[in-house]
């Protein structure tokens, strides 16, 4: 996984980096941001239409090995399940496809995401950081939201509480062309289901929570068996655009069911810790059948990764 060619990038990821460490504090093995999760094993088994759409390995072989981490918002290690700022969570899967090949997707539980560039990304996280109690009014952040109609959709968009992990629908924002054995592409955003529903928490159930409650389930539920869920793709169509995450696309495009996405256990306290500080997930899919779009968050996304990746394994 390298860094992008761009410099521009690669400085815009450090200083996002630096950015987030400022607003959440300093938390030395730990991510800027999704601090807080959890790792689980599990196997991925694709279905027929899957192979149909693409070339890539885990779209045709029988089953692949996976990697999951559910998350927590925030670079607080230690966030509460019950605090609202640990909405949106996060999911990643890692497919692994041999000794250091491996491919992963990335997704949040929320469709929304509220800027276009890196850049952008930056202005909205140092806005939000000088609009503290004593900022003017109007405040940084009011003003960033005033002109970036998205990111006011993301902060306005409702992101209650799941009752478990294995409740809770994840959406890739970025958009990825499949490839099939004849050349031909499929543009598509990832989504990940749950077999058993999505069900969000009210207040009222979430006060009867405790601050682990999450992972506390996700354990408790694998100890009777594994936990399934559906991935699949949202097909673009003629128009729709797959360079910018801010824009959605309708409802009405056609859903692909891709395979089965089975966690089967949780991994042990230790190498849990041990591998969290290690594994660096790579929103770059660099394997064949699956590319890129020409989203800028992609390259940005893959840099902050890295550049926090390297600094979390060079802790102490």
């Amino acid at each position: 996984m390298p860094l992008p060619t761009d410099e521009a990038v690669v400085q815009t990821s450090r200083e996002l980096v630096a950015q987030l460490h400022s607003i959440f504090g300093e938390h030395p093995g730990f991510r800027p941001a999704h601090a807080k999760g959890i790792l689980l094993s599990g196997a991925f088994t694709p279905s027929a239409e899957a192979a149909k759409l693409s070339v890539a390995p885990q779209f045709n072989n029988s089953s692949t090995a996976i990697i999951i981490r559910h998350s927590n918002s925030t670079g607080v290690p230690s966030i509460p399940d019950i605090d609202p700022n640990a909405d949106p969570r996060g999911l990643a899967i890692r497919f692994t496809l041999g000794d250091h090949v491996h491919t992963d997707i990335i997704a949040h539980s929320t469709p929304f995401f509220p800027v276009r560039t890196g850049q952008e990304f930056l202005e909205f996280l140092r806005a939000a950081a000088e609009s503290g109690p004593g900022a003017a009014s109007p405040s940084p952040i009011e003003k960033f939201l005033g002109s970036h109609p998205s990111a006011l959709a993301f902060v306005q968009a409702p992101k209650p509480p799941p009752s478990s992990y294995a409740r809770e629908a994840y959406f890739g924002v970025n958009a990825f062309k499949l490839v099939d054995a004849a050349g031909k592409a499929t543009f598509i955003r990832y989504r990940v289901i749950p077999d058993l529903g999505v069900e969000k928490l009210s207040p009222t159930d979430l006060a009867t929570k405790g601050a682990n409650y999450l992972q506390e389930d996700l354990t408790a539920r694998l100890a009777n068996g594994p936990l399934t869920y559906r991935l699949l793709a949202q097909i673009a169509e003629e128009g729709d655009v797959t360079n910018d995450a801010t824009v959605h696309w309708p409802e009405t495009r056609k859903l692909v069911e891709l395979g089965q996405v089975k966690v089967e256990k949780a991994y042990e306290t230790e190498k849990n810790v041990k591998d969290q500080k290690n594994i660096i997930f790579d929103p770059i899919p660099r394997v064949k059948g699956v590319e890129p779009s020409d989203d800028p968050l992609l390259d940005m996304r893959a840099s902050v990764y890295l550049v926090s990746g390297r600094e979390r394994r060079a802790a102490p």
